[in-house]
């Protein structure tokens, strides 16, 4: 599988690339004005990059195996740090969220090592207990039991976007493993009451539903990041405006850096580099699906359905949201946004994915 791992290393430079270059771009003027520098964010970018290869590597440099008895253990580290963030003065917070821990001039979010450790624990138990899966209480609860664990702990901090993407991906490994459908489906009816609460009964997340089903009814209010980000895509057309051309980025549209980076790359590349970018995604969890078909080792298969799955719809969620497709959540494009804990995690991800690939050619 050695050109599969190649392609995939090749698509991950090309979208480290372009992430570097949009993340001048859009952030430049807005660091000068805040930070009085305008390649702050360039910067500390470049340095979460370094530390990302280091995962990525080290994730890549042992036998992916050797990890399986320690996914209990790794998960209740996870669950520890989860709840240790939300204790005052311990977790750092930052617009009414508590979801990092400050280390020095960096930030530490632990439900992205969440997602790692979830599907690790999740691949290890359906490697051991495959055929238990159908049964509701041997199988099927006490993984759901884990997830929930995790997910009401991250919804507390408060973060819904990550929550519901680690409930998701879950759920889509457990399927493929050979969960029962009613028993999935009974779990989401089961869960609506609690998502129409949080939703519905959380001002800001309703205010964001109502900015989503109808963004024109308040753009000077909820509605003004996706409608900044609808005139950047228009303003783009096919061909864009070219780099470093966006007006969006003059401090209209929040977050240019970050969540709706791909807004400014349309605009600024227009149709042509947003299909650029999302075929880079596809081609990803193309290769990455191959990888999955030809593991013959349990863990190994069900590690790496988790890690295509855990890119694959943070970059479906990220592109929904800026094109206006989904409500705003919050969730980075990965490999391509300005990044921290999520970079590197998504890097380390990658380095285990590289990692099962090689394994196998053994």
């Amino acid at each position: 599988m050695k050109s599969i791992r190649t392609s995939i290393a090749t698509i991950l430079i090309l979208l480290l690339s372009i992430g570097v270059i949009m993340i001048y771009s859009s952030s430049g003027i807005y660091a000068r004005q805040e930070m009085g520098d305008s390649t702050y964010f360039l910067v500390r970018h470049i340095l979460f990059l370094f530390i990302g290869f280091i995962f990525m590597f080290f994730s890549m440099s042992f036998d992916y195996r050797r990890i399986q008895p320690y996914s209990k253990v790794i998960l209740l580290v996870s669950i520890f740090l989860l709840a240790l963030v939300l204790i005052p003065h311990i977790g750092k917070t930052s617009y009414g969220a508590r979801r990092w821990f400050k280390i020095g001039p960096f930030s530490f979010q632990p439900s992205e090592m969440a997602k790692i450790a979830m599907l690790i624990y999740v691949a290890d138990f359906l490697s051991r207990k495959k055929e238990r899966i159908l049964y509701f209480w041997e199988g099927f609860v006490p993984l759901i039991l884990a997830m929930g664990v995790v997910c009401v702990l991250i919804v507390k901090e408060p973060d819904l976007g990550n929550a519901v993407l680690i409930g998701m991906i879950t759920l889509i490994v457990m399927y493929i493993s050979g969960a029962s459908v009613l028993h999935i489906a009974s779990l989401g009816i089961m869960a609506l009451p609690a998502l129409y609460y949080l939703v519905f009964r959380v001002p800001y997340r309703l205010a964001r539903m109502m900015a989503f089903w109808n963004p024109n009814e308040d753009v000077k209010g909820i509605g003004f990041q996706l409608y900044q980000s609808q005139i950047a895509l228009g303003s783009g057309g096919i061909f864009g405006v070219g780099l470093g051309q966006s007006k969006q980025k003059l401090l209209y549209l929040p977050a240019a850096h970050t969540d709706f980076i791909l807004s400014i790359i349309g605009e600024e590349f227009g149709l042509i580099g947003t299909l650029a970018v999302i075929i880079l995604f596809v081609l990803f969890i193309w290769q990455g699906a191959r990888i999955a078909k030809r593991t013959v080792d349990p863990f190994g298969y069900y590690l790496a359905i988790g890690i295509i799955s855990m890119i694959g719809l943070q970059a479906v969620i990220n592109i929904g949201v800026s094109i206006g497709a989904l409500p705003t959540k919050g969730l980075p494009l990965p490999f391509v946004s300005y990044g921290g804990s999520a970079l590197i995690f998504n890097m380390m991800a990658v380095g285990f994915l590289l990692n099962i690939s090689r394994i196998q050619d053994l």
